[in-house]
């Protein structure tokens, strides 16, 4: 329940006008079960973020991932016309219903998707993940 309020007010915190300025973006992601093989995916949307710019820790039922997204530098002065794309730091955290084991987990980024698969366990785990550039696994 707690793990809900918290995630609660991450959103709230999110929403124009309710903070003023705010720091940060927050990127969406997809979490599902699978039967075969046994593990838990998360798919996140990190379009325009280096992936040696993500960090994934997972500890005690839980994925932390957190990086940035940088603006990118132009080579003269610009006026912008609008902006949309959040850039900065994000910090996103994933609560599981299982025990998953990092050390066997995969991770691969394609086409601004980072997608994580982390194979379930019986005994629980706690890890960095790694990111490989190139195709997703389905």
């Amino acid at each position: 329940m707690q793990d809900e309020l918290d995630e609660l007010f991450a959103d709230l915190w999110q929403v124009p006008g309710f903070v003023g300025r705010r720091l940060g973006w927050r990127p969406n992601i997809d979490c599902y079960r699978s039967e075969n093989p046994p593990a838990v995916t998360l798919v996140i949307d990190l379009a325009g973020v280096d992936p040696a710019d993500v960090e994934i820790v997972v500890s005690e039922r839980t994925v932390v991932m957190k990086g940035v997204r940088r603006r990118h530098g132009h080579a003269g002065r610009v006026s912008y016309r609008q902006m949309e794309i959040e850039y900065g730091a994000f910090h996103r955290r994933v609560s599981l219903a299982e025990d998953v084991d990092p050390d066997a987990a995969t991770a691969s980024y394609e086409r601004g998707l980072l997608t994580v698969v982390l194979p379930l366990t019986q005994r629980p785990r706690t890890g960095r993940v790694t990111i490989a550039l190139g195709k997703a696994e389905p």
